[in-house]
């Protein structure tokens, strides 16, 4: 692990950190687009937890949502479950609150907490597949894990 590039080892070290048993790996293909990362290791594109971050339009609160790979996130539905209208987050807001460049934002690790919806879709698989820092980096890990990880909110986000 200790080849592992900064921003790896930062998911790691948070992975590390809630004590779940995950291993990130960096892969010399581009794992940036869902349709990249399931190539890269074999999966469904379905299988990949794409985390993408947006913000509340009034009050400019980050809003984490991590969806299938094979699914488009409902905006509308987004902003009922938040309360507010929800903006896309340019990469400037995305690595000022998460830390981490688009392309590879994990689901953990970011500079704060952000308040994550978790897609329900994600939860009919035995093993998913998350960005783990870099456009690089993935690794594998349950649906569960990846709610003990994130305290997300499941709810249908597509």
């Amino acid at each position: 692990m200790s080849s592992l590039s900064p921003s790896a080892k930062r998911v790691q070290d948070a992975l590390d950190a809630l004590e779940l048993h995950l291993e990130v790996v960096e892969l010399p293909s581009s794992t940036r687009t869902s349709a990249e990362a399931a190539a890269a290791v074999g999966c469904d594109v379905a299988q990949i937890a794409k985390s993408l971050i947006f913000r509340t339009c009034h009050t400019d609160r980050p809003v984490l949502v991590i969806a299938s790979g094979a699914n488009r996130v409902n905006e509308k539905r987004i902003a009922g479950l938040m309360g507010e209208d929800i903006c896309k987050a340019d990469a400037d807001y995305v690595r000022r609150h998460t830390g981490f460049a688009i392309g590879g934002v994990p689901p953990v690790g970011h500079l704060e907490q952000i308040p994550t919806l978790v897609d329900k879709d994600l939860l009919q698989f035995e093993e998913i597949w998350a960005a783990a820092g870099t456009p690089h980096a993935l690794f594998k890990l349950s649906p569960a894990d990846l709610l003990r990880a994130t305290s997300g909110k499941v709810t249908g986000v597509c």
